[in-house]
């Protein structure tokens, strides 16, 4: 086992609770015992931190994937595609366009010393060939090196084929490439041979030669192909194979592509561009199958081919009801990779989604959900919970790369289908070892997404993350963070799941500024936990990061509103960035206007803002608005004295200039006796409430107008304090409070802030509160709030019953005694 010595600068974390010795002794302990790679960057080297010794293992050991292949990630041969495509040269200037000499894999003119004869490859008697010696001295040190690194690649970074379900029908071999076709590979001399024989005929051979001339050469060994490729004689069959394009008949220009396939020829290829052309001219005389499989050919070149795919889907649109099972996969696979969701197609394809739901393979009903997300189409909550359905009652024999599929698509329909998520929770924590990282984010991802808390899943993700941390994306690490954030769990082994991820953090802090929101999404997650990583939040609060902020496509203005106010609040010694006060105010006003308009007039709020103002006397005492507008909720707040009484603060309008409506109340010697002195002894809170109450009076406006007698029956008899009351009834008779109470005391008490919860401040069919709303309710009470819930499995179903039982609800919660004795 190699050790690397290495100075590591350490993060700074803030958090309000310490770090106990054992903890920290048990993470180093096990940081010792798992390997992470070495990766130096220059860029994340002025984070301003301390220096500290680590000691790294390298290679990992722990991380093993067993499923083949394996989790999200390109194949060997796309990486020697990648390779080949790298190495390729020009067809010369005469036969290069404009647009494709702007493009990364491009040919130059290539020499014949760069790539000898290919007819004396072989080894013999005779002197070795220059071929021979320019080439294989290469590959045999690449090749070594690549192997090792596609190897590691493919077990802790890799995507697993998207294509595997065409491994469960004979069928799709008619509709795509087969990438595992067996093919008799030809002898070098023989390649060379062909090559000789373009370069005498000079571009005078017979279209049917010609496709014969690209099936023989893409049979050569597939170390051979980058040599074909930039030897001279390819370009020249090339050329002649584009003189002649319209000559060939359907089926030979599919063989020439399916060539090009196996040879690696780079998508921006002139070849490549005559036949899309050539291809798009022929549709309408090609059957689909043909259409799905020269799809499916482009995909694997890694071409676009937008004009192509239009004109496929537009045959498909009138075809759609001769649709066969495989044709319909095939097409909705080729839909996903194109990214492409054209929407008088899409309309179709949920009517044969039912038509074939009992006869698709798992791997196709995975398949048809991958094309389904990757195309952001949306389907019906019927359809979703059909397959959903289905899936919940075979998940065992499902792969879990099928399954992560399922669950990308059941994400982007927010659908919440219970049964499915449960057997999520028996099936998948015992696969997380075996699956890799991007895999075990997407399911993570797919719980916090949907509010779903299911422990065994996130347990069994946070044991295996920390030996394959290193192999986290930055979107991978934010995402992780984000999710057991957003539920609110922090996992037994917390401080080596933590500071794992926030070393990723740091270590991928050069991708932050591509993506931003990343960054911010990651910081966010910790946040809710209660822990800042002050050094990230620095650089994510600097002048120059915030302005790459406003070149995302997302909206990240809140983002930055909730971490900048909640380090305020949580980390007073916090001495780093902070942004401008004019962004703070363009932020806050953009959120108010957003509340007005969505949340204070949601109905259960706007009741019980109602209900108190009525219940403690007046607007001056309830005020509903958002205390802390970064958590992007509302509060209604309520002040009470230390010996109960309500204490009015919104004070907008002078409240001495305000009247009580005239609701026909009858100003009795009993009633100012009420009032002056409180409420008599042998009247009940039913009596007054009842007494108070105009005959005949609608329900919605009792619900808006401020009751004295409301006020008498809950205040605990007393009069509100510094509260000047003006009654106007019709005979317009005037009652001032005593002299004693003015309005500007305010004596010392307790502030409340109400929160009238509901189903999405909580996980999914629990009262386990979101990481959102937990961060909301520590700040308020660090600010020095009582918090009071009224949550919505009280509070809905009250909003159907009588105004009484809601205001007795109401002083139940506000006139609490434990309250006060927390104030104290």
């Amino acid at each position: 086992m190699a050790t690397v010595l290495i100075w590591r600068r350490f993060p700074r974390l803030s958090r309000v609770t310490t770090f106990s010795t054992t903890a920290k002794c048990k993470a180093e302990s096990e940081s010792s015992k798992s390997k992470q790679k070495k990766e130096e960057n220059p860029e994340t080297a002025n984070t301003g931190t301390e220096s500290a010794a680590t000691i790294q293992l390298l290679d990992p050991l722990d991380y093993r994937v067993l499923y083949n292949p394996s989790a999200y990630a390109k194949s060997r041969a796309a990486s020697q595609q990648h390779t080949a495509r790298n190495s390729g040269q020009a067809l010369g200037d005469a036969f290069t366009s404009p647009g494709t000499a702007q493009v990364q894999h491009t040919f130059g003119t290539a020499s014949s010393q760069a790539l000898p004869p290919l007819r004396n490859a072989l080894p013999k008697p005779k002197p070795k060939p220059l071929l021979e010696q320019t080439v294989s001295a290469r590959l045999s040190a690449a090749q070594t090196k690549e192997e090792a690194e596609n190897e590691k690649t493919e077990m802790h970074d890799s995507k697993e084929d998207p294509r595997m379900f065409q491994k469960g029908r004979p069928e799709y071999r008619s509709l795509s490439y087969d990438k595992f076709e067996p093919t008799e590979t030809l002898p070098l001399e023989e390649g060379d041979s062909i090559l000789h024989s373009v370069a005498v005929r000079k571009g005078s051979q017979s279209p049917g030669t010609i496709t014969d001339s690209f099936r023989k050469l893409s049979c050569l060994p597939v170390e051979q192909h980058a040599a074909v490729l930039s030897e001279p004689r390819f370009n020249t069959l090339c050329r002649c194979a584009v003189k002649n394009i319209r000559l060939f008949s359907t089926s030979d220009l599919i063989d020439i592509l399916k060539a090009c396939v196996r040879l690696v020829v780079p998508p921006t290829h002139p070849l490549l561009t005559a036949c899309e052309n050539e291809f798009c001219r022929r549709v309408w005389d090609m059957d689909l199958d043909q259409l799905l499989l020269v799809a499916d050919c482009w995909r694997c070149l890694e071409r676009s081919v937008p004009s192509y795919l239009s004109i496929l889907f537009s045959y498909a649109n009138m075809h759609w009801k001769d649709l066969t099972l495989p044709q319909f996969v095939q097409l909705v696979y080729i839909i996903g990779e194109g990214r492409r969701s054209p929407a008088d197609l899409m309309q179709k394809v949920e009517s044969v989604i039912l038509k074939y739901l009992d006869s698709f393979t798992l791997e196709e009903v995975g398949a048809i959900c991958l094309g389904l997300f990757k195309s952001l189409s949306g389907i019906s909550d019927h359809v979703m919970r059909k397959i959903a359905d289905r899936v919940s009652l075979q998940m065992e024999d499902m792969s879990t790369y099928a399954l992560v599929n399922v669950l990308k698509m059941l994400r982007y329909a927010r659908m919440d289908h219970l049964p499915l998520l449960k057997e999520l929770g028996k099936v998948i924590p015992a696969r997380i070892p075996t699956v890799n990282i991007q895999g075990i984010m997407h399911i993570t991802l797919t719980c916090s997404s949907l509010h779903y808390f299911d422990e065994g899943i996130m347990a069994a993700v946070a044991t295996s993350l920390p030996s394959k941390v290193t192999y986290c994306r930055s979107k991978d690490a934010a995402k992780f963070l984000w999710s057991f954030g957003c539920l609110d769990y922090e996992p037994p082994n917390e401080e080596e799941f933590y500071s794992s991820l926030i070393e990723q953090m740091h270590r991928k802090l050069h991708e932050f500024r591509k993506f931003p929101e990343h960054l911010l999404t990651g910081l966010l997650g910790l946040a809710f936990v209660n822990r800042f990583p002050e050094e990230l939040i620095d650089y994510a609060l600097r002048d120059e990061f915030v302005q790459k902020t406003r070149g995302s496509k997302y909206e990240l203005k809140k983002d930055l509103f909730t971490l900048s106010k909640s380090v305020e609040i949580e980390c007073p010694g916090y001495q780093g960035s902070r942004l401008p006060p004019q962004l703070y105010q363009e932020i806050t006003e953009m959120v108010l206007n957003f509340a007005e308009q969505e949340i204070y007039v949601r109905p259960e709020i706007v009741e019980a803002t109602s209900l108190l103002e009525s219940m403690l006397g007046g607007p001056e005492y309830v005020k509903n608005h958002m205390i802390l507008p970064h958590t992007r909720s509302s509060d209604l707040e309520v002040h009470l004295a230390m010996d109960g009484r309500p204490i009015p603060f919104n004070l907008k309008d002078p409240i001495a200039d305000k009247k009580l409506r005239d609701i026909g109340v009858s100003l009795t010697d009993e009633l100012m006796t009420q009032l002056v002195k409180g409420r008599s002894n042998s009247q009940s809170p039913v009596e007054v409430e009842n007494e108070a109450r105009a005959p005949g009076q609608e329900r919605g406006e009792e619900a808006r107008t401020p009751r004295v007698g409301d006020h008498a029956a809950f205040s605990g008899g007393a009069l509100l304090a510094g509260a000047t009351l003006q009654v106007e009834p019709k005979s317009e008779r005037c009652l001032e409070a005593p002299p004693t109470l003015t309005l500007n005391r305010r004596p010392r008490g307790v502030k409340l802030a109400i929160q009238v919860s509901n189903r999405n401040h909580y996980c999914y069919c629990s009262k386990r509160l979101l990481g959102l709303h937990r961060l909301k309710r520590r700040q308020l009470q660090q600010l020095g709030y009582v918090v009071v819930e009224l949550p919505f499995w009280e509070w809905f179903p009250l909003l159907k019953r009588t105004r009484l039982e809601k205001l007795s609800y109401l002083h139940y919660k506000v006139f609490d005694p434990a309250l006060l004795s927390r104030a104290g």
